[in-house]
């Protein structure tokens, strides 16, 4: 993510559910099966596992939330609970937050996966910036699309530092959710549907929310053409 996307998840017992929030052993012997979508936990309301994660309602673990993500998380229950309701969160090892090794370490189909990007170009001394938010199958078309949104001559990715600075969410989980209001927030369509990963705004944790939830955000403009396929 523009950046992308905390203790070690731990184990659970032999036979039993991961606790709320962490990693299923990532050593499980190979018969055993891996939820390839969503799929609800018994006996743990609102969870459901995904890949080796058991992932639980966002705003049941506020620790593993960025502070503007879990503002604009209470915001959405507020106006819409049963929006709200379908945010989940899982933790994980912060030093799996980029997208291909989260992927592969805890055995996620990679087009799940929805990076947000952060873009920014200048017109008349103003900065634009607009937070795109493609699947991690594609990359975002910032010299054409994102550029004539914008109005500028010329567009690129924030760095680091100032994109953290104003987001108030750490390198590798910068995320749609909670972005500043005054930023255009961009989504293509393949994320409006269907269930998508994203950060946290922290590096310890990643959010599974329906794409439905995403196009629901404050701002939220479905730009046709916006992800292109990665060659």
């Amino acid at each position: 993510m523009t950046a992308e996307t905390p203790t070690t998840p731990g184990a659970a017992p032999s036979g039993a559910p991961a606790p709320q929030g962490t990693a299923a052993p990532q050593d499980a012997p190979a018969e055993q099966e891996v939820p390839a979508e969503p799929t609800a936990v018994l006996g743990e309301p609102g969870a459901v596992a995904f890949g080796t994660l058991v992932w639980v309602p966002a705003l049941s673990r506020p620790e593993l939330l960025a502070e503007p993500v879990r503002l604009a998380l209470a915001t959405l229950a507020d106006r819409h609970p049963d929006l709200g309701a379908q945010v989940l969160v899982a933790e994980i090892d912060p030093d799996l937050a980029d997208t291909a090794a989260m992927t592969e370490a805890y055995r996620l189909p990679p087009e799940a996966s929805a990076n947000c990007v952060l873009v920014a170009g200048k017109r008349a001394g103003e900065e634009r910036v607009a937070a795109c938010v493609v699947r991690a199958t594609t990359r975002a078309d910032v010299n054409n699309v994102v550029r004539r949104l914008l109005d500028v001559r010329k567009a690129s990715f924030w760095p680091t530092e100032q994109a953290v600075a104003a987001s108030g969410m750490e390198y590798g989980g910068i995320t749609p959710v909670g972005v500043p209001d005054a930023w255009r927030l961009l989504l293509d369509p393949r994320v409006e549907h269907g269930y998508a990963i994203v950060g946290s705004g922290i590096r310890g944790s990643k959010l599974l929310l329906p794409g439905e939830v995403l196009a629901a955000l404050p701002g939220a403009e479905v730009v046709e053409g916006l992800g292109l396929e990665v060659a």
